[in-house]
């Protein structure tokens, strides 16, 4: 039944569903608070994309137990109080098939039927990832256990358009995305990137290796020096194209860089809409600003939602 939130109308979706109902998706990410504090805060930045009317929402998810509880109550919360569809991350990491197949459960109990599966890293500064024992080792084997188990659960999968930190070379890395893919993957969402041509050629290749399934472009719009440098820690092979790091170098503080970053990625996704991607996908960092400032520009509203 769909749920009103002022005025607008949501009702909890399987993606399959919201690609079939939306031209062109549009979801926003955001990762579990660390204490009650910034639970609220974080609530509210989400109740402000509300408005946009986003085909859902993701939030992330950690290995350890805590952050998984934490992850827990703020998808259920969003799915009730806000009535957006939640598209919950799972990860190998930390966790035996056993355990895994206890939290799908609850979600499937709490009325969560979108899954983001993900191999997972450990924290930073400790050792390579090892599978658990009893785990998983690879997303594809997670993908395969959420399906096997749960059969109507819409699952989505990670991307690389410029490549994967730990991928020995570009083929076989597209080898293992399409064994996602074959495992049941509904979806890709892609990792961020600030070069439209490098999702482009992934596209392509995509294509090439007979992956048919929606491909989400990765957005995260640069809102300060200290940001980007984060970004470039976190995504080894992410790409700044020589013309925005000009522009950046410009900016006389972080108004200013948050300024060039918004104009950058907005001019980014009115080329992707342009070329016709099935969706694009905003990494938040729990802030909503530069977000709300992107669709502002491009004039996208709840209202003007491309429909099919």
């Amino acid at each position: 039944m769909p749920l009103a939130i002022g005025n607008h109308y949501f009702s909890f979706m399987h993606i399959n569903d919201i690609f079939k109902r939306d031209k062109i998706t549009f979801s926003f990410e955001f990762f579990p608070p660390r204490d009650a504090a910034a639970s609220e805060q974080l609530f509210h930045t989400i109740t402000d994309v509300v408005p946009l009317g986003p085909s859902y929402v993701s939030v992330t998810y950690g290995a350890g137990g805590s952050t998984r509880t934490l992850t827990h109550d703020l998808v259920v919360r969003i799915k009730k109080e806000t009535g957006i569809t939640v598209v919950s991350h799972l990860t190998c990491a930390g966790s035996t098939e056993d355990e895994i197949l206890k939290i799908l459960a609850t979600y499937r109990a709490s009325g969560i039927e979108n899954i983001m599966a993900l191999r997972g890293d450990p924290p930073r500064g400790q050792p390579p990832f090892v599978p658990p024992e009893g785990g998983c080792a690879h997303a594809a084997e997670l993908v395969t256990l959420i399906k096997r188990h749960f059969p109507a659960m819409g699952v989505g999968v990670a991307g690389y358009p410029e490549g994967h930190p730990e991928a020995p070379n570009r083929l076989r890395e597209m080898d293992h995305l399409k064994a996602k893919v074959d495992a049941g993957a509904d979806f890709v969402c892609t990792q961020f990137f600030f070069d439209n041509h490098d999702f482009f050629d992934f596209c392509d290749r995509c294509r090439l290796a007979g992956i048919t399934v929606p491909i989400l472009a990765g957005i995260m719009p640069v809102t300060s020096l200290k940001g980007m440098a984060r970004m470039a820690d976190l995504a080894a092979r992410t790409h700044f194209p020589a013309r925005l790091l000009r522009a950046l170098s410009r900016a006389e503080d972080d108004d200013h860089v948050e300024k060039v970053g918004v104009h950058w990625a907005t001019e980014q996704v009115a080329d992707l809409i342009d070329n016709g991607v099935k969706g694009v996908h905003f990494y938040t960092l729990n802030k909503s600003k530069a977000t709300l400032k992107i669709y502002d520009s491009l004039g996208v509203t709840s209202s003007a939602r491309l429909k099919q």
